[in-house]
């Protein structure tokens, strides 16, 4: 029965791909002629297409200024990125079996993939009953003794209890009111049914409106959210892949069971090639859609291009993020055979606590404050800032509170004055803010800094990798090595022409090929070539997640005494403690951006010299690294004036209609949310319990 290729892509189970479609009618632009992303097709009736996957592309938004029952007006179209975040309205129409449930709605092992929903009737289980209305988390779908189910959970009594539900439960199942607020590109991977809209609420526009905003001034009402996808498909006597959106106007039929599949090209993912047995390699292939870029090895790799696939493997990046006070950042994934060197740059510490975490047994921490402390204890020191200190060792001090004796923990350090050292105690709840002064002039490899020193380590390219044609880390004021992680990649030459090969990444190379049966030369390409590979903020986050969920949280800080809260003792130190307030979406917060702006370029030339001559003076400095009395008497001079910014650059604004938002200021911003969420229902539940 042949449908629109809109009615079929909405209610597509992507579990059912491939599938052979025929096109039975339509209408065209220049005949038969469509054109998508650089891909012309021809689309004439009787075609017969193989589609391989779908997305979403973007979405069409129908307006409703008052509420969801009211009547949609003017429709707009949104891209993923668009900014706001937004809350999800509960869909009114209930799933009639727990099948359709997994057949329509995104289940996974994500936040996003946990939808709620309640049952209108009781469930009787083996060893529990359901309530009706009661709340079912449904966190995945597996099979369970031969049948698939689905795994849930309820709260009861603050408690978790766990069960699971098979596909083949009838009922009426509604979804619960989601108090969660999501981008529009969550809502769109996560939060819209299949052959279902979803309505959304505003909840935070982020920016300021402005004319390009496509929503009315002041808008604070609903959005029905219908999606456009973006339909990959295979023709039968093309060697690429061609893009289709979903709302062409084109009627389709479904042939797939009384066709032969096998007669199309198999396009395979570099995910595909991944996942085969490492006898399989070497092999030939020919690229079906490239990737898009002007340097090696993407501008080798254009369609129709046969290559060889000698093997996969793990191999080791170093995670590094651009060192600036504003965002966004650029990050970098830098290969462990870079050849360019490394100086050291000096990093910041918000607090005590980091100081400790950044103590190392190779050298003494020199620091210098750039926000003032006032004790309350006498035993525990007060900051200044400008004041200096060698940090020495965690410990526990006796200090007096409250009329009684107390045991807490203090980072032991010693003062540097200007004609000796005063050995002082700082409290680990501390709220300081510390820049650490560089003695060290040694370049570095890469290698060595990961051996020799731990994460994150702040640096800047002293001496650019000569074998690639264009450093793209040479250019960057400064550079915060993260940590190292481990990545899948595909060794690669050309088949024509094998004098060199290339690691290409698996999960980030949007590349798809066939595989030809040719014979293939067993040897490896003598020369092999790696590339520092500028990441989007998005694969920044990935990549951290995934590398983080084998590691171990790190310790909590020590919760500063609510007695103990330091008092403001300048207008310099309420700045500082303004512009880390401002800048927490930071790993290391700039706590001396903003101290004195018409002293900038002055104290930026002082702060080199500080950092660069000043303490370098080696036939002067002992051999523990401890700076002599008359190095630390200049720096103290200098850091009393306010410190400047060290990136001398400014981005250029971008041409573009919209601001994008970091993930960490949204996280933000979520937390507030349900905060303020959880403190209305605990106000609602006890005006309940006082009724």
């Amino acid at each position: 029965m042949a449908s629109t290729l809109e009615k079929f892509i909405h209610s597509l189970d992507p579990r059912s791909l491939p599938r052979v479609l025929q096109i039975q009618s339509g209408i065209y632009f220049q005949g038969s002629i469509y054109e998508m992303f650089g891909n012309e097709c021809c689309l004439s009736t009787g075609e017969v297409i193989k589609v391989i996957g779908f997305k979403i592309n973007k979405l069409i938004a129908s307006i409703c200024e008052n509420n969801e029952d009211s009547q949609f007006s003017a429709k707009v179209e949104l891209p993923l990125n668009f900014p706001g975040l937004y809350k999800v309205v509960a869909d009114k129409t209930p799933y009639i079996s727990i099948e359709e449930i997994t057949r329509k709605v995104a289940i996974g092992s994500t936040r996003f993939g946990h939808p709620c929903f309640y049952s209108s009737e009781d469930i009787k289980l083996a060893n529990l009953t359901i309530k009706q209305g009661e709340q079912i988390t449904f966190n995945s779908v597996e099979e369970v003794n031969g049948t698939m189910a689905v795994n849930c959970g309820v709260v009861r009594n603050n408690q978790s209890h766990s069960f699971t539900l098979p596909l083949s439960q009838d009922g009426k199942f509604y979804e619960c009111e989601d108090d969660q607020i999501y981008t529009l590109k969550e809502i769109a991977e996560w939060k819209i049914p299949r052959c279902r809209k979803r309505i959304v609420k505003l909840s935070n526009t982020l920016h300021a409106w402005d004319s390009s905003n496509p929503l009315p001034e002041n808008f604070d009402g609903c959005l029905i959210l219908t999606p456009v996808y973006e339909v990959q498909a295979v023709m039968k006597f093309r060697k690429d892949i061609v893009h289709i959106l979903s709302d062409l106007d084109v009627e389709v039929k479904d042939i797939t069971d009384c066709y032969d599949i096998s007669s199309f090209l198999q396009p395979l993912s570099l995910e595909d090639v991944f996942e085969r047995t490492s006898r399989e390699f070497p092999m030939v292939a020919e690229i079906m859609e490239g990737p898009l870029g002007r340097q090696k090895p993407y501008n080798l790799l254009h369609i129709g291009k046969e290559i060889v696939i000698h093997k996969k493997y793990q191999a080791t990046r170093v995670l590094a993020s651009e060192i600036r006070s504003d965002s966004p950042k650029r990050h970098f994934l830098i290969p462990m055979t870079y050849k360019g060197k490394f100086k050291r740059r000096p990093r910041e510490f918000p607090t005590a606590y980091d100081l400790e975490i950044a103590r190392s047994e190779r050298e003494q921490l020199h620091v210098v404050a750039t926000k003032a402390f006032d004790s309350p204890h006498t035993e525990l020191f007060s900051v200044s800032v400008g004041d200096q200190f060698l940090v020495q060792q965690r410990q526990t001090s006796e200090v007096l509170y409250e009329g009684r004796k107390k045991v807490i923990d203090v980072l032991a350090c010693e003062q540097i004055l200007s004609d000796a050292y005063k050995e002082v105690l700082l409290p680990m709840y501390m709220e300081g803010g510390f820049v650490e002064v560089i003695h060290d002039k040694k370049q570095y490899q890469l290698s060595e800094i990961c051996k020799e020193f731990r994460l994150p380590f702040n640096v800047k390219v002293s001496v650019r990798d000569l074998s690639i044609k264009e450093d793209v880390l040479a250019a960057v004021p400064g550079l915060q090595l993260e940590e190292e992680i481990t990545d899948s990649y595909l060794l690669i030459s050309s088949a024509s022409s094998p004098v060199e090969s290339w690691e290409i990444p698996v999960y980030r190379f949007n590349m798809s090929v066939h595989l030809l049966s040719k014979d293939v030369q067993t040897d490896i390409p003598p020369m092999t070539k790696t590339t520092v590979e500028e990441i989007s903020e998005e694969e920044y986050y990935m990549v951290r997640r995934f590398e983080n969920q084998t590691l171990h949280p790190p310790p909590r800080p020590p919760k500063k005494p609510a007695a103990l809260a330091p008092k403001p003792v300048s207008a310099v130190s309420k700045q500082i403690t303004s512009d880390v307030l401002q800048s927490t979406k930071n790993f290391c917060v700039d706590t001396t951006k903003k101290l004195c702006a018409n002293q900038a370029a002055d104290v930026s030339e002082l702060q080199v010299s500080c950092q660069n001559d000043l303490v370098h003076h080696d036939n002067v400095k002992d051999m523990t690294g401890k700076p002599t009395l008359v190095e630390a008497a200049v720096i103290k001079g200098l850091t009393n004036n306010p410190l400047g910014k060290w990136e001398g650059e400014k981005e250029q604004e971008e041409a573009h209609n919209y601001e994008y938002v970091d993930e960490n200021v949204i996280e933000n911003i979520r937390k507030v949310f349900q905060d303020t969420t959880t403190r209305n229902k605990d106000v609602l539940s006890e005006d309940r319990r006082d009724i």
